[in-house]
């Protein structure tokens, strides 16, 4: 099996439709879908059962209670099978029909996988690109930059893909690329779009946040003196930058 494509839920009856056809959708049906839904009380896990039929038995699917979005993840990578797992969670969608049979064509001796990221709003439509240049040869130093590959853009070898790091609540996804690229050996890029990326904004006190476990995170990764000096461009470059 090529993809296990992961998708992670709460109360996410609004968007999870739109997730659900872009796989349903895929002309290459070599993929496995898994949900980890985080015990929903809309109406999340009625659509599911309404959708499931069209997978015809590539989506399993679970319902409980988790500790997180990054406890919900790391459910959901003990529960794949494929060679490689890709994060798509409810609002965000696979860019076309055939954009999972492109991945194929690429992925024999890839280790991880990535393109681009379309950043759409609520009604879908299109609102800028990644705020972060992605590199044709993404390589571990690109990530003194942040996260120049969206996250919802990248696909990891499963052997290679680390479990989450549950200390951070909102930037363990950096943490998580840059721990699989460290281990990666061919990165290979796909120049397009792999995704469309919904945003609905991020409040002042989650981007203090993340500022905070990103810094904590490339410390560990770089060293200080590699992180201050990444810090200051990225505030200097701050005013000029595409917030979402």
């Amino acid at each position: 099996m090529l993809v296990s494509i992961i998708t992670i839920t709460y109360n996410a009856a609004q968007w999870l439709p739109r997730t659900m056809q872009s796989v349903a959708r895929q002309s290459c049906h070599d993929y496995e879908y898994i949900i980890v839904d985080g015990n929903s009380s809309d109406t999340t896990v009625e659509i599911i059962r309404q959708m499931e039929p069209l997978f015809e038995g590539r989506l399993s699917w679970r319902s409980e209670p988790d500790n997180g979005l990054y406890d919900a993840m790391n459910k959901g990578l003990q529960r794949a099978q494929g060679d490689f797992v890709w994060f798509m969670n409810a609002g965000d969608e696979l860019y076309a029909p055939d954009t999972l049979a492109r991945i194929a064509a690429v992925a024999a001796d890839a280790d991880i996988i990535y393109g681009k990221a379309s950043i759409v709003n609520a009604a879908g439509l299109k609102v800028s690109e990644h705020h972060k240049p992605t590199p044709p040869d993404l390589q571990r130093r690109h990530l003194l930059n942040g996260l120049v590959v969206s996250h919802q853009a990248i696909l990891v070898r499963r052997t290679l893909a680390p479990d989450y790091d549950t200390r951070y609540r909102v930037a363990a996804d950096y943490d998580w690329v840059l721990r699989a690229v460290t281990a990666s050996r061919r990165n290979t890029y796909i120049d397009d779009y792999l995704c469309k990326f919904l945003t609905e904004g991020v409040s002042a006190r989650q981007r203090k946040r993340a500022w905070h476990e990103r810094f904590l995170i490339m410390r560990r990764h770089f060293g200080l003196p590699a992180t201050l000096w990444a810090h200051l461009l990225i505030a200097l470059r701050y005013p000029f930058s595409i917030k979402y």
